[in-house]
C-alpha cells in the first residue's frame, strides 16, 4: 500500500530543493515530534548514491538509521528511492503559490497505516516551517 503526503511550501524552488538535500539543513527539520532529533545526516545525491539521517529520541532510550539509495535524481524536481524493499517518490512542483512537496511511500507492516501518514506528515510539516523559516 502507497501512502502520500504533502505540503505547500512558499518559497523557491531552489530554496526548497536544497533544505531538501543538504544534511545540515535535514538535521533541523527531520523529525517527527520534538522530543526526537536528527543526529546525523549524509547525502550522496546521485544515481545509485546512498543516504542516511540518524534519528533519535532525545532523552536517549531510542535511535535508529533511515537509509537508501538514490534511484532517480531530476534536479529540482523529483528525486526517487529505495529503503529496505520500499520505495519514496518526492516531486517538487512549483506554481505561483509556491512549491507543492509531495511524498508517496511504501507503507511497512509493523505500524497501523494511520500512524505512517502521521508520522511522515509530520515530517514534512517541520520542513515547511524550517525552509519558510529560511528564506
Amino acid at each position: 500500500m502507497k501512502i502520500l503526503v504533502e505540503t505547500k511550501v512558499n518559497a523557491p524552488i531552489e530554496h526548497v530543493w536544497k533544505s531538501w538535500t543538504t544534511p545540515e539543513d535535514i538535521m533541523k527539520w527531520n523529525t517527527a515530534s520534538e522530543d526526537w532529533h536528527t543526529t546525523a545526516s549524509a547525502v550522496d545525491l546521485r544515481q545509485g548514491g546512498q543516504f542516511t539521517s540518524r534519528m533519535e529520541a532525545k532523552d536517549g532510550s531510542m535511535g535508529f538509521d533511515f537509509a537508501g539509495e538514490y534511484t532517480q535524481v531530476a534536479k529540482p524536481n523529483l528525486i526517487e528511492a529505495l529503503f529496505g524493499d520500499r520505495t519514496l517518490r518526492v516531486e517538487f512542483i512549483q506554481d505561483s503559490d509556491g512549491v507543492l512537496v509531495r511524498e508517496e511511500f511504501e507503507a511497512e507492516v509493523e505500524h497501523p497505516v494511520e500512524m505512517q501518514r502521521a508520522g511522515w506528515q509530520a515530517i514534512l510539516d517541520n520542513f515547511k516551517r524550517h525552509v519558510e523559516s529560511t528564506v
